[in-house]
């Protein structure tokens, strides 16, 4: 049988690397379907496509390779779009493909008809259709190289008759994706040399593009007696082993970094991109290094701003460091920090018949992980209480939509983890909301044997709305959930699960449901009311009067037991 280009399209992929393709097949996609079914790579079967691109972009986003996913024309392929922004924001490299009706319906308002470059223009950095054989293998090596160098998504439109058709010859292109490692001039590091070495009070304050260079920053942070804290995303590279880490930023945040940020003479900010300029210091020096150009002194204006990869940079900047003697401010914060993490490990249930904190589950499920394990949490609450409470050690990784800021991540990104990483404890921190958004693909956890563990925070609302809505003085409106027992719904699609509601059965409960060895879902009523409580000095005047605005507003009209209930478990 002679080769058609669907066989040229997967004889590239297979020699980009890429292992998996999650989607959903149909029309459009049967011959591509048939090529990919030859192949050495897994079709991951999907019951929604956006599941289908959350998993790959978790999947490339942990192992840096190639991941694709393939749709039908249409509402097939369309569908996603909400997973690909996801991917590209985080600079992950996955591949669509988004395969389209024949050549001679396009441009007639055909049933089916979407123009995909329309569409997928703004959420990748590369979108083209293949308009004849002779282009398969250029324009899907060219694909490959942009998804992988340009660190984002590549989509290629391949119309059902061009998937059909015969293969021809074409120049032997591959795809080359050599990247190289780039650091600043010695110039520059001599002038970061030079402030730093006269410099008392210095904070580190690293991002995610200080991954892999966990050990640097350790070696760092000891030389120049300097506290490291860390933004939502760098928290898995700064905490590693890193006894002078004191903790996250933000307003889900700990006061330790916050203050430890605000507090220095120079910030020293390595791979960090944190987009609210309230949060750095106003009289501090401020240097910036970065791999992206365009990151350097756009949150906040820097005295010193360089280009290079992090771990790069501080191999070069090191040994021109002398090594600080006054650590008078790095005991500060870790003192702090450490009295932090003391009164928070404080935390158990008065009364075993008491109700459950989102906080105290976490910290269970912390307890009891394996020390490689991989965390994704919904956003919202969740994530937040993720952040907050699973400590990194070993070789643990959190995931969460950090910069898409979507819902319903967490289940379908674990699916993607579990499938590149089958060895690992894969964990998800759900929201009820979330979760509920694509359920469907809880079934795929039973199609696909990928035995994930899935916890749902069963709280009733979409929580961090509820509590949007109330610092803005408002009554919540359109926040309540009407949920089923998340654990018989488990037990129906066929895999472990059951449902726990007093704090004095949730210890056994979490460590039963760790212990399965399929697919386990643990629902847990947990707190409606607990609020998340920022770093003191970030609850703005605003909130505050919106807060008390609400309250007055809840009891006027008979909504007091809320009020009380909103301040016994937050309290």
């Amino acid at each position: 049988m002679s080769k058609i280009v669907a066989d040229v399209l997967i004889e590239v992929l297979e020699s980009a690397g890429v292992k998996r393709c999650y989607g959903i097949v149909g029309d459009t996609m049967n011959h591509f379907a048939h090529s990919l079914d030859k192949s050495s790579i897994r079709f991951v079967h999907m019951r929604h496509e956006e599941a289908g691109a959350f998993a790959a972009a978790a999947e490339s986003q942990l192992t840096h390779g190639l991941t694709i996913c393939a749709g039908s024309c249409g509402p097939g392929s369309l569908h996603f779009i909400n997973g690909l922004f996801e991917a590209n924001r985080n600079r992950v490299p996955v591949v669509l493909i988004a395969t389209q009706l024949v050549r001679r319906d396009l441009g007639f308002e055909a049933v089916q008809e979407v123009d995909f470059k329309k569409v997928y223009d703004s959420c990748s950095v590369y979108c083209e259709m293949i308009l004849t054989p002779d282009q398969a293998r250029r324009k899907m090596v060219a694909a490959c190289q942009a998804a992988l160098t340009k660190h984002g998504v590549a989509v290629v439109i391949l119309p059902a008759d061009i998937a059909m058709a015969k293969a021809v010859d074409e120049l032997p292109y591959k795809v080359t994706a050599s990247l190289p490692m780039v650091r600043p001039s010695d110039d520059d590091l001599d002038a970061m040399a030079k402030l730093l070495n006269g410099s008392s009070k210095i904070t580190i304050y690293a991002g995610a593009g200080c991954e892999g260079a966990s050990a640097e920053l350790a070696a760092l942070s000891d030389k120049l007696k300097a506290p490291l804290a860390h933004t939502s995303r760098g928290k898995d590279f700064a905490e590693l082993n890193n006894p002078n880490n004191v903790g996250m930023t933000g307003l889900i945040g700990e006061a330790p970094g916050y203050h430890a940020v605000l507090d220095c003479d120079v910030l020293l900010q390595l791979g960090a991109d944190f987009a609210w300029p309230q949060f750095y210091p106003d009289k501090a020096h401020i240097i910036q290094v970065d791999r992206e150009p365009s990151h350097i002194g756009r949150r906040h204006p820097v005295e010193i701003g360089v280009v290079g990869h992090i771990k790069a940079t501080l191999d070069a900047l090191l040994p021109r460091l002398e090594p600080h003697q006054d650590d008078s401010f790095l005991r500060k914060y870790v003192e702090r920090f450490k009295a932090l993490r003391a009164k928070e490990a404080e935390e158990k249930p008065d009364d075993p018949d008491a109700k459950i904190a989102g906080s105290y589950l976490a910290k269970l499920i912390n307890k009891h992980a394996n020390d490689d394990a991989i965390f994704v949490a919904d956003d919202g609450t969740p994530l937040a209480w993720t952040l907050r409470h699973i400590e990194i050690h070993g070789g643990r990784r959190t995931f969460g939509s950090l910069l898409h800021g979507t819902m319903a991540g967490g289940m379908p990104s674990a699916l993607g983890l579990k499938a590149c990483a089958p060895s690992r404890q894969i964990i998800v921190l759900a929201g009820d909301g979330g979760f509920a958004m694509l359920l469907g693909d809880l079934l795929t956890t039973v199609q696909e044997d990928l035995p994930i563990k899935i916890v749902v925070f069963d709280n009733g609302k979409l929580g961090f709305v509820d509590i949007e809505q109330k610092a803005s003085g408002l009554i919540p409106v359109f926040t309540d959930l009407k949920n089923p027992n998340f654990g018989k719904v488990a037990e129906a699609v066929g895999i472990w699960g059951q449902s726990v509601e007093k704090a004095g059965d949730l210890e056994g409960a979490v460590q039963e449901w760790l212990a399965q060895p399929g697919p386990a879902l643990l629902d847990v009523k947990v707190m409606p009311m607990q609020l998340i409580q920022p770093p003191s000095p970030l609850v703005s005047p605003e909130s505050v009067i919106g807060m008390a605005s609400y309250s007055v507003k809840a009891i006027l009209q008979g909504k007091g037991g809320d009020v009380w209930e909103m301040i016994q478990e937050s309290s």
